[in-house]
């Protein structure tokens, strides 16, 4: 009997433990998807803004009601390769499962929240990739490298395509619109295509990004991809309501000088680059995107309208994400590991 008691103590505190480490995953995924919808609120309506045709509230509203349908529509294909794609969590046991999903959401958050406080557009999907292959190193499990190799090509592509897009697309809307002085029909349609095409690219920012906050809780089997989903996107939607105003700062107006017909081919490029990946699972920054499609627009307009010091500091911010996010996911499970010992 006293066997038998013992075990069922055991089972108990062992339960109890995965249920207080399920509860701070859920917390964590919330302060990712949080701290995500404040920096990458810029991605969708950074460049409306700075062009002086939509209000801050009225391009925060555009975000949030667009970015949930896409995240609740399409958003599981890319959950599903951050859940298991990268390391196996559904193959892990549950409480080596746990730790890396807690310490990896947590690490990816607090560095996209520094980004965000130095107004600094960064990818959410390199900070997410970067802290659960560091979580599989410090738990010695294996990491799908090849996976994360075919990640990296798509992120070294994705501004260059939008870059390349943007480049093409911008002549052909100056064409089409006129060169000179654009007439008030035109101009009516401009307006038009400005708030459609945000809305396009906020509804293709939900559904690739959404699975950086989520993918994770899909991973450990206690999430559907539906469900995860629609947690992750009321997580971001608060944080494109509370804090996604800094970052719109640096899109909108400060690494080019942005007008209405730059804003339509830049939204265009940048919604078209992220729909082909995420049609595909693939992880990729909406961040990189859009300031790739910047960079494009920028340079058909005339380099000197590029601020270039700015476009060197968030390159290198770039670089810097996944290794960050990594190394203190890996610092936060080591020293986990020796306390617990």
């Amino acid at each position: 009997m006293k066997k038998i008691a013992a075990d069922s103590e055991l089972i108990y505190n062992r339960n109890s433990k995965e249920m207080i480490i399920f509860v701070l995953i859920i917390l964590a995924a919330l302060y990712m998807g949080w701290s995500m919808g404040a920096n990458d609120a810029a991605n969708c309506v950074g460049a409306d803004i700075g062009s002086g045709i939509m209000p801050l509230k009225f391009g925060i509203a555009i975000t949030c009601f667009f970015s949930l349908i896409g995240a609740l529509l399409l958003g599981g294909n890319v959950i599903k390769t951050i859940g298991r794609g990268v390391v196996a969590l559904n193959e892990m046991p549950n409480s080596d499962a746990g730790i890396l999903a807690l310490a990896a959401l947590f690490s990816a958050a607090l560095w996209v929240t520094l980004a965000t406080y130095k107004k600094f557009p960064v990818s959410t999907s390199h900070s997410i990739v970067g802290a659960v292959a560091g979580g599989g190193l410090a738990l010695n499990t294996a990491v799908q490298w090849e996976k994360i190799g075919q990640i990296f090509i798509c992120w070294a592509l994705t501004p260059v395509g939008s870059c390349i897009l943007a480049i093409l697309l911008y002549p052909a809307f100056k064409l089409f619109f006129g060169i000179s002085v654009i007439k008030k029909r035109e101009r009516l349609i401009l307006h038009v295509l400005i708030y459609v095409t945000s809305a396009y690219l906020a509804f293709t920012w939900g559904a690739n990004d959404v699975a950086n906050a989520t993918g994770i809780l899909f991973g450990t089997q206690k999430f559907t991809p539906h469900s995860a989903a629609l947690l992750g996107a009321l997580a971001i939607t608060v944080g494109v309501v509370t804090w996604g105003y800094r970052v719109i700062e640096t899109v909108g107006f400060k690494i080019a000088h942005i007008t209405p017909l730059m804003t339509v081919s830049i939204e265009v490029a940048t919604a078209l680059n992220v729909h082909i990946y995420t049609h595909y699972g693939i992880p990729v920054s909406t961040s990189h995107s859009i300031v790739g499609a910047v960079w494009g627009a920028g340079i058909v307009q005339g380099i000197k309208t590029m601020n270039l010091k700015l476009v060197r500091e968030i390159i290198l911010t770039w670089a810097l994400t996944p290794l960050i996010s990594g190394i203190i996911t890996y610092v936060l499970i080591t020293v986990f590991l020796f306390l617990v010992k």
